[in-house]
């Protein structure tokens, strides 16, 4: 359940914040050599110009070093903590491998301090492992998907998400997405079993402004309350409602399909709903 607040202070009126109650924390500190500085862009390119609008300030983070490929084969790993990520909705976990190795992974749901992990060809297909798709049993919910094999893994790894392994043939795999897209990947490619954590971060609500600016973001102007000159959405008489809804450089925006016509829909099999 997500986590509310009784009302004491205007901004923890609407505030819903997710319960972590997977959180597991280590009781040391985080390993150094799994942690780096983070520098901060701010939105802007290396010529000091803004290129992604709205981003800012925001609370200071380091980045945690996160094993996407999960290639160290055939040896167990005990998970030591669930701790919390703030550069990503998931939860991670920190692994302590046999050989005395440490390494951070995307935490699935289900997966509890003290629970043995590793990535091989054989069983146990269990939460946390980590498996080539021609090994694991059809119907097998998975994340932390690879695209090509051994270059880590790139689709499905936010909160909540999961897909579905459907079948397999012609050294091929395919794959329900979680946006509904079933697509196929070579079966040598790796994927983690399970669904990924904190399933709630959906239903979190900022409450207020300033818990924005903690994050980073800076505050977004409507187009239509623009003039003319600034947004194509700007301008009227009144409340008009504007023409169609639009970026500020006239790109529609709502079920105008923006993918390039040069990409590849060679493995898409069946569009995402």
């Amino acid at each position: 359940m997500p986590k509310l607040f009784r009302p004491v202070t205007p901004g923890q009126r609407k505030l819903v914040q997710p319960s972590f109650d997977e959180l597991a924390p280590s009781e040391k500190k985080i390993p150094k050599s799994l942690v780096e500085p983070k520098r901060r862009t701010n939105g802007r390119n290396h010529h000091g110009h803004i290129t992604c609008r709205h981003k800012g300030g925001g609370h200071k983070k380091r980045y945690r070093l996160i094993d996407f490929k999960r290639d160290k084969e055939n040896i167990p790993a005990r998970v030591a903590a669930i701790e919390y990520d703030p550069n990503r909705s998931a939860l991670i976990a920190l692994l302590h491998y046999q050989d005395g190795e440490k390494r951070f992974i995307l935490a699935p749901q289900g997966l509890k301090v003290g629970d043995s992990v590793r990535t091989s060809d054989e069983p146990p297909f269990q939460v946390g492992c980590c498996m080539k798709l021609k090994f694991m049993p059809l119907g097998s919910v998975i994340h932390n998907l690879e695209i090509e094999p051994g270059r880590g893994g790139k689709f499905i790894r936010s909160a909540g998400l999961s897909a579905q392994l459907l079948a397999r043939s012609e050294g091929r795999a395919t794959i329900r997405m979680p946006s509904g897209e079933v697509r196929t990947v070579n079966e040598d490619c790796r994927a983690t079993f399970g669904a990924l954590s904190n399933a709630e971060h959906n239903l979190r609500v900022v409450g207020k402004a300033g818990r924005s600016r903690w994050l980073g973001i800076r505050p977004t102007v409507r187009g239509t309350a623009m003039n003319p000159v600034d947004h194509p959405m700007g301008g009227g008489e009144g409340r008009g409602k504007g023409n169609h809804p639009q970026t500020p450089w006239a790109q529609f925006t709502k079920g105008y399909r923006t993918r390039s016509t040069k990409k590849s829909r060679k493995w898409i099999v069946k569009e995402r709903r």
